[in-house]
């Protein structure tokens, strides 16, 4: 989800709610601790030098179990945000400490936004010697031999 997206959602909104992957939700007393922009420069295994940006929200809970943070309020977080930091409509990624700091990306279902597991990645599969798919075969379809003899196609 980019930026304007959410900037959009949370004019319709009510509350702001975050569903975890597997089907929970952020205690509704969070705070988003933090809305930064993130630029990575890497260089990949095929050695191709790439860069990523993405914007950062970081969801925290504290033992404050009446605050509840409005969408205007968010609102208000992400245009202070854009107007100190210049951040521009980039995707959005989330960090929610759960066992450990996990970074998320981010979707809307029409009620709640939705925490998305990330997934790693070759992005250079032509260069570091991934194997393709092998072809599936239907192994019903091949004709019902009692014996394999040589050049008879069996094996």
């Amino acid at each position: 989800m980019k930026l304007s997206q959410i900037k959009t959602i949370l004019k319709t909104v009510d509350t702001v709610n975050f569903q975890l992957p597997n089907g929970t939700y952020v205690p509704e007393h969070f705070h988003v601790t933090e809305v930064g922009l993130i630029t990575k420069n890497f260089i990949d295994c095929g050695g191709t030098v790439r860069k990523e940006t993405v914007i950062n929200f970081q969801l925290w809970e504290a033992n404050d179990f009446e605050h509840r943070l409005k969408p205007q309020k968010l609102s208000t977080i992400i245009e202070l945000s854009e107007k100190v930091l210049g951040i521009e409509d980039f995707e959005i990624e989330v960090e929610y400490q759960d066992t450990t700091i996990g970074k998320y990306d981010l979707d809307f279902n029409g009620n709640d936004f939705v925490l998305l597991n990330k997934q790693t990645a070759c992005l250079a599969q032509d260069q570091c010697g991934i194997p393709q798919e092998k072809q599936k075969v239907n192994l019903s379809g091949m004709s019902n031999q009692t014996s394999c003899t040589p050049g008879g196609g069996c094996c």
